[in-house]
Order: C-alpha cells, then sequence, then structure tokens
C-alpha cells in the first residue's frame, strides 16, 4: 500500500477497530473450549473480539499461522492482517548460543549470522517480528536474564546489538527470509535492584545515558521496528507509562520512528506500582506516554474506546498509534501476502538444515572462553573420565530455546561419543560417585567434569542470591580433583558464577556457556584441540557474589585501594574478598601463545575534529594458528565529573598464522572520548588520557596523549 492508502484505511475504520489494532492477544484466546469462561471473560471480550485484535504473541508454525490469519481476517471489518510476534532469542528451531555466550565471541559478523539464520527459521514458520535483541547492560549476573545480555560493556553491547538488528530485518524486513527486530527493554532493565527479575531500578541521570542508553540507540540508528518497554521504574515512573522516557528520550532525542509495544502485562502492572488507580487510568497513562501495543493487559482493549469517547484521550493520539502499526504491516507486506514467508515446504527444507546445524557448532567454539588451562588442554590421553549430570543432559541448550525440539540437542556425551571414538570414554552422568566410580576417575588420563546449572535455573523469572555451585557439584568436584589432578571442567551456565574452588584446582576451566542445539560439538572439538578457543568474558566473572554488581570500568574512589593482596583498613576493600573479580572483561585464553609490542602513537595530541592512531605489533609465538581478540581500552585522567577507571573503544579479531605477526591500528578520534560532562552535554573535555592495547581490560601494556 502506499502512504496515501494507509490514510484512507485508516480514515475508514472505526474507533472500535482502531483500539483493537492496538492490543496483542496470546494463544489462550484462540480456539479451544474455555476461552469464553477464561481469558476472554477476564478481559471482557465477546466470543469473536480476539479475532479482530492486531496482533498475536507466540504462536508459530506455517499450516496453523495461515489457519489463524484466516480466521482473523474474516472478522476483521477491513481484513487487515495480523502480526505474529514470537520470543526468537537465540534461534527458533536451531538454537545458537545464548546471547551472553555470543557477547563472547566479540565478533558482529558471527552474530548478524545466526540472527539471519534465525530469521529464516522463524520467517518460514509464519512468525513476522521478533522480540529480540536485548539491548539490556547487565553488570549483575544474579539477574537471570543476564542470558539474554550481550554483557557489561556499552561499546560492546551497542555493536553486536546493532548486528542483531541487521541480522532479522537486512535491508528490508519485507523481504524473504527476514522478520521485524524488536529491541528491548527500554530502558534500564538490566540494572534492576539486587539482580532482581521485575524489580525497580535507582539511576543516576548521567548512568543512564552514559551507560544504559547505548545501545538502544545503536538498535534504533540499525534500524529496528519496534521498541518494547521495560517493566521496571526510571526516575520512579514505570517505564511503559513515562512521557519522559518514551516521547521524550526514545521518540524526540534518539529519532525512533517505529512501534512501541509494552512487555507483558506492562501496563496493567502500573497498577501495582502504585501509579495507577485502575485499568482505565494505566490505560490513560500508557496512551498518553506513548505505548502503541499492548501486550496481553485488558487496558487498551477495555478502556481506550470510553477514554476516547469521554474526551480524556484525543482520538488523534489513537490515529498515530495505529498508523504506525500500519505502516510496520506494511513494510512487512502483510496487505498482499498476508502469511509473509510462511510455508511448509519452507520450513522443512530450513529448520535443522544442515547449514544452520553447522553455523550452531561454529558458533559454539567461537563463543565457549577458555578461563583456566594449566596444559592439560587439548586433551591427548585415551582414556577419559566424563562425570557430571550436565554431561548428559538436554537442558543445556539455552533458557529461550522455547521452540526446539529437545531430543534434537546434542550432549556433551553424545558429542564426545561421536567425535571422538578412539578415546575409550567413562560415562558417570551424575553429580554423585559410587566408590567404584571414583576408583575409574582416579584411573582415567584425565577427567571431564560438567558443572554449572541448566537452563531451566537461568533466565526470566530465574534471579538467585548466590551463584555459586551447588553444593553436591562442590563435592563432586572436590572429590574428583583430590584422586586426579587432570580434572578439566566444563562450565555450562547462562550467567557467570562463582567459582574459586574452580579457579584454584582444577587443572583447566572451558566455559561453554548454554551452547545451543549442536554446540557441544564445538565443546568437543576444543577440548579435543581440534578448535582452538577464542571466547573472551563479555561479563566478569565474580570472586563471589557479594561482589555483585561488578564491572571492570568502575570508578575511581577517594580512597582508592593500594596494590597489595590483602585487606587494608582506611581504604575502599572488603575484610573477606578482592575488589577484582575472579576473571575480568575480555579474559579469554588459547591454545596459541601472543606477544605484544609495545604501544606506538603517531601523535600525542589530538586535536578536536582530528584523530591519532594507536598501533601495536601482536606476534604468535607458538606453533599453532590462532585468533586474537585485540582489545583498546581508554582513560579520561580529569573530567568535570568522575569519569571511569577505563572503557573498551575498540576490538579487532586478528587471525595470526604461527610464529607470524601482525600490526593491528586503532584510530582514536574526539568521538572516542566524548562523554556527559558536568552540565549534561555530550562533550569530550580538553586534558590527559592514557589508552591500552591488550588482550583484555587488565592490559597494562599503554601510552599518553593529551586532547587539546
Amino acid at each position: 500500500m502506499t502512504e496515501t492508502q494507509l490514510k484512507e484505511l485508516l480514515a475508514d475504520m472505526s474507533l472500535q477497530e482502531k483500539t483493537e489494532q492496538l492490543v496483542q492477544l496470546n494463544c489462550d484466546f484462540f480456539g479451544g473450549e474455555n476461552v469464553l469462561t477464561g481469558p476472554a471473560a477476564a478481559f471482557r471480550l465477546t466470543e469473536k473480539q480476539p479475532y479482530r485484535t492486531g496482533s498475536v504473541l507466540g504462536e508459530h508454525g506455517a499450516e496453523h499461522l495461515k489457519e489463524l490469519q484466516d480466521a482473523m481476517m474474516k472478522e476483521q471489518p477491513h481484513r487487515i492482517p495480523a502480526l505474529f510476534m514470537a520470543d526468537v532469542i537465540h534461534g527458533y528451531k536451531t538454537a545458537f548460543p545464548v546471547p551472553i555466550a555470543q557477547g563472547c565471541s566479540f565478533d558482529p559478523a558471527l552474530c548478524e549470522e545466526t540472527a539471519s539464520a534465525a530469521a529464516a527459521e522463524a520467517a518460514a514458520a509464519g512468525i513476522h517480528l521478533t522480540f529480540s535483541p536485548m539491548a539490556d547492560l547487565s553488570r549483575d549476573s544474579r539477574w537471570g536474564r543476564c542470558m539474554e545480555s550481550f554483557g557489561e560493556d556499552p561499546y560492546l553491547n551497542a555493536a553486536l546489538t546493532s548486528a542483531v538488528v541487521k541480522g532479522f530485518q537486512g535491508d528490508d524486513c519485507g523481504k524473504k527470509g527476514k522478520v521485524a527486530s524488536c529491541f528491548k527493554h527500554f530502558a534500564g532493565y538490566g540494572a534492576v535492584l539486587s539482580g532482581r527479575d521485575y524489580n525497580v531500578t535507582e539511576l543516576c541521570e548521567r548512568t543512564f545515558y552514559e551507560d544504559y542508553l547505548t545501545a538502544y540507540k545503536a538498535a534504533v540508528d540499525a534500524g529496528a521496528e519496534m521498541a518494547m518497554t521495560a517493566f521496571n521504574t526510571i526516575d520512579r515512573i514505570p517505564c511503559t507509562v513515562s512521557q519522559k522516557l518514551l516521547k521524550g528520550v526514545l521518540r524526540e532525542r534518539m529519532g525512533f520512528e517505529g512501534v512501541i509495544i509494552t512487555d507483558y502485562n506492562a501496563i496493567g502492572e502500573t497498577i501495582n506500582h502504585g501509579v495507577s488507580e485502575n485499568s482505565r487510568e494505566a490505560a490513560l497513562k500508557a496512551i498518553t506516554a506513548g505505548c502503541d501495543i499492548d501486550m496481553m493487559s485488558d487496558c487498551y482493549i477495555g478502556n481506550l474506546t470510553s477514554l476516547v469517547q469521554d474526551g480524556e484521550v484525543p482520538e488523534k493520539l489513537i490515529d498515530e498509534a495505529v498508523m504506525r502499526v500500519l505502516r510496520l504491516k506494511n513494510k512487512l507486506g502483510l496487505f498482499e501476502n498476508p502469511y509473509k514467508d510462511g510455508s511448509a515446504e519452507a520450513e522443512k527444507e530450513l529448520l535443522y538444515c544442515e547449514k544452520h546445524q553447522k553455523l550452531s557448532r561454529e558458533a559454539a567454539v567461537k563463543c565457549s572462553v577458555l578461563l583456566k588451562n594449566n596444559g592439560i588442554l587439548p586433551l591427548k590421553g585415551k582414556r577419559i573420565a566424563v562425570a557430571g549430570a550436565l554431561a548428559d543432559s538436554r537442558d543445556i541448550t539455552g533458557s529461550w530455546a522455547i521452540f526446539t525440539d529437545s531430543e534434537k540437542t546434542v550432549t556433551l556425551n553424545q558429542a564426545l561419543t561421536e567425535l571422538y571414538p578412539d578415546v575409550s570414554f567413562s560415562f558417570f552422568p551424575s553429580d554423585t560417585l559410587t566408590d567404584e566410580e571414583l576408583t575409574c576417575c582416579r584411573e582415567a588420563d584425565a577427567v571431564i567434569l560438567a558443572l554449572g546449572e541448566d537452563q531451566e535455573r537461568t533466565g526470566e523469572s530465574r534471579s538467585v542470591t548466590d551463584i555459586s555451585l551447588p553444593d553436591v557439584q562442590k563435592k563432586l568436584f572436590e572429590r574428583v580433583s583430590e584422586v586426579n589432578g587432570n580434572t578439566v571442567t566444563v562450565l555450562f551456565c547462562g550467567r557467570p558464577l562463582c567459582i574459586p574452588e574452580l579457579a584454584e584446582k582444577a587443572a583447566a576451566i572451558l566455559c561453554a556457556w548454554l551452547p545451543g542445539s549442536f554446540g557441544c560439538y564445538g565443546v568437543a572439538d576444543i577440548l579435543f584441540g581440534k578448535e582452538n578457543p577464542s571466547g573472551r568474558l563479555s561479563m566478569s566473572f565474580p570472586y563471589c557474589t557479594g561482589q555483585l554488581p561488578i564491572s571492570y570500568s568502575a570508578f575511581n574512589t577517594g580512597r582508592p585501594k593500594p596494590p597489595v593482596d590483602k585487606f587494608v583498613p582506611y581504604v575502599s576493600n572488603y575484610m573477606d574478598a578482592p575488589n577484582v573479580p575472579l576473571y575480568p572483561f575480555g579474559r579469554g585464553l588459547s591454545y596459541s601463545e601472543f606477544e605484544y609490542s609495545p604501544v606506538t602513537l603517531d601523535s600525542n595530541t589530538l586535536s578536536k575534529g582530528g584523530k591519532i592512531t594507536a598501533s601495536v605489533t601482536v606476534t604468535n609465538k607458538s606453533s599453532r594458528d590462532g585468533e586474537e581478540t585485540v582489545q583498546l581500552y581508554i582513560r579520561d585522567i580529569k573530567g568535570s565529573v568522575v569519569r571511569p577507571m577505563r572503557e573498551l573503544k575498540g576490538f579487532k579479531k586478528v587471525n595470526i598464522p604461527a610464529g607470524q605477526s601482525v600490526d593491528v591500528s586503532f584510530e582514536v578520534t574526539e568521538e572516542s572520548l566524548m562523554f556527559y560532562d558536568i552540565n549534561m552535554e555530550r562533550t569530550a573535555e580538553k586534558g590527559r588520557f592514557t589508552l591500552w592495547i591488550g588482550p583484555d581490560s587488565t592490559a597494562v601494556n599503554g601510552a599518553d596523549f593529551e586532547l587539546v
């Protein structure tokens, strides 16, 4: 349709019809014996009214959605097609590593490729839009949803968020194999207090703008078609009813022109927050703030029409919201083809296709992080014991792998058996061992222990107060490591865990995260050296839960701790734990050995509007080809406000053949140095800076320069 035709359609719609376009319901409202006495009754809907709503949540499958689309268009006065939206977070059927793992790839191209593959499968299944990427910055691994985040760093989050939007949408979400992208949760959801899901936040304005808004802005700039509001508060106002946030920041400041949808019942929940007296007031506040679509509450469908009729809401607001929804449907091509790419034939061709299986495996290799290795890896022994319940579990696919077929997921035991038939494996798929099994571990050349958490332990509504390993796993590790010093831990998890006991006694630690459908093949290949690990932590592993929230880019204090490994009175430190994390942001080992030359600058002064080039030579000192993630960090020595100790400002992944060297350079510009100053103006202040180039956030290989 042309814009003129869309306007004509809008003008011909009744107020009730327009209101219904702003409502999203889930599968409970369509078909089934108890619809009228269950959800429809609770929402005060007539029998056919759900079929006139504008979008549907969570339904999938090409043939099913064709039937549902036909049923909805039959009831819709203007035969406006419905939008089918779903949570395709890290894959549709073929699951890829969870987002926190993909963050560890430091590889935007990989993230774009996995999103593109997920889009192709989802589109074939009739889905039009995915609620991804999650652009929330996360620095507290008590929060279960940090598994959906790319990690703790604004710069990295922005780069990967942008890549995922492009992967889902391409240059046109209406093209075959593409879906529209909805970034979430706007805004600041990763900062919920105590890491407790659905909780409130307390963020100062500067931190909010400097750190938390960065990735959302990247999603807007990448062309994301939809934004989802967050459950939390900002400035003590629920995001879903904040005019300052949705209209002032998202629309006006960021320039977002797409559709804004709430999270599940978020409008209704403002009553619990205590800012709305009832659903009518909640609807009034949400539509006034700029929410276009009400996901799974009865606030809009039960109140918007009467709010307009009673003169409390201008119909113009309704028209603007509906027009944005119609434009999105038009971009997706639904007026010409209501089913878009939904096709049973395409499903057979794409779901779990060989190409996507291979990508799932390759992605796990790039996302796994080798945290420790005393030389035991790659494994060379022929008698290997494998213990731990997670080694034989398929619940390591990922917390949002809601559409996958669990029997398709490859377990670690399965991968080891299939890929390395010449090795004599003894499998003990339990967290408790008999004396006989422990003896077998003692006699093995090495032991692989699968520890951590499965997908039921992490994700939405899975916040915890203690991120340590379960006691049964600690006991298993102690017993095995006592009888066999060649104990390798494979860590499955959706969040950084506290593992000081592993760091002290394990021969090696490989963090595999939740690696997706076929990721364990990649994990097995790393263990036996077919693949060389290259992942780097996108979120710090704390020494203990009490350090949380934690980030490498912390601020200095007036009483900084001196560089000693013990408690010091009257400075900022703990009596019972170090200040620094167990494993810092950016950390990751390789089977190759890399050496960095000193940093060189082509100038020690940077003029406003100019640039300087910082360079290093990275040499592969080993006999094995490897991929190194070279990272640039910068510190502003003095600012009008307190500045971070260091910030990531660039990264490059480089393949370096054995025995060879590669020159790596970064351009530093005024933009690299900008922040929100004492007047909340984004600027770069004149003065001294230090930059470092190295393998992680603790790099000491640096040089100084001055902005003049």
